[in-house]
């Protein structure tokens, strides 16, 4: 029932238990998602909780994900602010929390959003930090990443994406030093 506003408030058995936490969120940043933790609420408790409840954001990061440029702007198309989201602990690194970020879509399915940035194509698979390396769960979590990079990969999409032959043809084409001289011929003598 306690009201998170930073990630050194968390205790260590909530991330050594890989707790899930809901929030909504409010900024998405070069850092990370910045979300409003939302405790759970006991109906006359939580109003009495809510005088002493001090704001601030804890600033969540997507585990096992190094997003690519694309990644950010994929994510401020894809969330909405103040849009609830669920959080899974992995680790806490400074000030920041490593979580699997989870999003209700429709009324019995969610996704994984660190999942589903490696299957758009839009990051690389990274270390998953906070989580020994030699854990069943890391190993798990690892796969499941993988996995879905390979998808990506496998169906040529975002960072995966490889130029078609007409494409490189074309650019072969353009960028050939006569086409370019031709080029600038043509102009000159539109401009005469």
């Amino acid at each position: 029932t306690t009201k998170f506003t930073s990630a050194s408030d968390i205790p260590v058995a909530f991330v050594e238990k890989n707790v899930k936490l809901r929030g909504k969120l409010h900024h998405i940043t070069e850092k990370g998602l910045e979300v409003e933790h939302i405790p759970i609420s006991i109906p006359f408790i939580t109003s009495i909780q809510r005088k002493w409840q001090s704001k601030g954001l804890l600033l969540v990061r997507l585990a096992g994900v190094d997003l690519a440029p694309g990644g950010m702007a994929w994510l401020q198309q894809e969330l909405k602010p103040k849009q609830m989201i669920w959080f899974q602990l992995l680790g806490r690194e400074d000030l920041a929390l490593e979580c699997l970020v989870l999003v209700n879509k429709g009324r019995f399915l969610s996704v994984c959003l660190n999942e589903e940035i490696l299957r758009q194509g839009l990051g690389r698979t990274a270390r998953i930090e906070g989580l020994h390396h030699d854990s069943r769960l890391y190993w798990k979590l690892h796969k499941r990443l993988l996995r879905a990079e390979l998808k990506a990969l496998k169906k040529n999409k975002g960072i995966w994406r490889e130029e078609s032959y007409s494409e490189r043809i074309r650019d072969r084409i353009s960028n050939n030093k006569f086409v370019q001289t031709l080029k600038q011929f043509v102009s000159w003598l539109r401009g005469s």
